[in-house]
């Protein structure tokens, strides 16, 4: 039987209070995030983890201690190792997870996957839209690091993807209508952000975040009032908006409530169970903007399984070249897409 080892890519939070300088002080090293020399960019970085320590402690304490990112992509790969194993029932399929900053990190998944001695290796970004500070960090990492067996195919990206976007659809849907009939209601597609000298130099995640956007809205039934926006931001540089915060206000103002989706989290974490779940909610709450709904991570939703079990087949019919699933395809402008203009 042909050996299919499917290695889903991750961010990784820290385990445990302790854990969190650690996981910063990776972050910050890596030069997808911060660009400058080794020697100044590691003392940098332990700079920033011990700042910014006491306050990321705080957040995680909320969420009893841990980040819930690796039980959670566990449960996606448990429920797409199942998906594969029987809708391809001549091939035994392992999947794999390796997380950038945090255990499982990507060394210890590249020997796995090689103790397996797969015929095929897909890698799956657990990032729908595609970044250089996301997917293409993942996929150095994992190239400096794989010295097994196996045709390796690369998933740059999924944002229209038909499994994420109708998960996306229903639990949006599901969530409004909490709301009640008669709800005036702003559904805002939020997403992490990033500085625009990334975008700017032909990074392609904000077109790739407005499309899946896009893609929901024509799935959802019915006329919606919805905008982009983005959150998280750090540091003095000016970023991508307009943001998470100033559209809540900006709702408030005209006596509108919110649906907030967090569209380029597929999984629950800070982002997601502090900052909006807390932060944002605590500011809609004295902006008048009433009621503050949020939106789940897909997670394990059936649907976008699904849909990953279908960007896995479609990735190992190709070559070596990076797989865009779903039919958006990047402009011939956006630099840094991997797949610009691809079929």
């Amino acid at each position: 039987m042909r050996r299919l080892a499917v290695v889903l890519f991750n961010l990784g939070g820290p385990d445990s209070l302790a854990a969190v300088r650690p996981f910063l002080r990776n972050l910050f090293r890596d030069p997808a995030i911060i660009g400058a020399p080794t020697l100044i960019r590691h003392p940098l970085a332990a700079f920033i983890a011990a700042r910014r320590e006491k306050a990321a402690q705080a957040n995680y304490a909320l969420m009893g201690g841990r980040s819930p990112i690796l039980p959670q992509t566990q449960a996606q790969a448990t429920a797409l190792e199942a998906a594969l194993n029987r809708d391809l029932p001549e091939t035994t399929a392992r999947v794999f997870i390796a997380m950038r900053y945090w255990m499982p990190f990507t060394a210890e998944a590249a020997r796995a996957v090689a103790e397996f001695a797969p015929d095929d290796v897909v890698l799956l970004p657990l990032y729908p839209q595609f970044s250089t500070t996301t997917t293409a960090s993942s996929l150095k990492a994992w190239s400096e690091a794989y010295r097994g067996a196996g045709r390796v195919h690369a998933v740059c990206c999924y944002p229209d993807e038909e499994g994420l976007v109708g998960a996306y659809a229903r639990l949006i849907a599901e969530t409004a209508a909490k709301a009640g009939q008669g709800a005036r209601l702003r559904l805002l597609f939020s997403a992490h952000g990033l500085p625009e000298k990334v975008v700017a130099a032909g990074d392609p995640y904000q077109r790739q975040v407005e499309a899946t956007a896009g893609a929901i809205v024509a799935r959802l039934d019915g006329a919606w009032d919805w905008s982009v926006c983005y959150q998280s931001r750090v540091g003095p540089l000016r970023w991508i908006g307009p943001s998470t915060e100033s559209e809540i206000r900006r709702a408030g103002a005209e006596g509108l409530g919110v649906v907030v989706a967090p569209i380029a989290f597929v999984s629950e974490h800070v982002e997601t169970l502090v900052e909006l779940d807390h932060d944002y909610a605590a500011l809609a709450a004295g902006a008048g903007c009433a009621p503050y709904l949020r939106v789940p991570a897909v997670g394990a939703d059936q649907a976008f399984i699904a849909g990953l079990v279908r960007i896995v087949i479609q990735a190992t019919g190709t070559g070596k070249e990076p797989v865009a699933a779903g039919t958006w395809r990047c402009p011939a402008d956006v630099g840094k897409c991997p797949r610009r203009g691809a079929a």
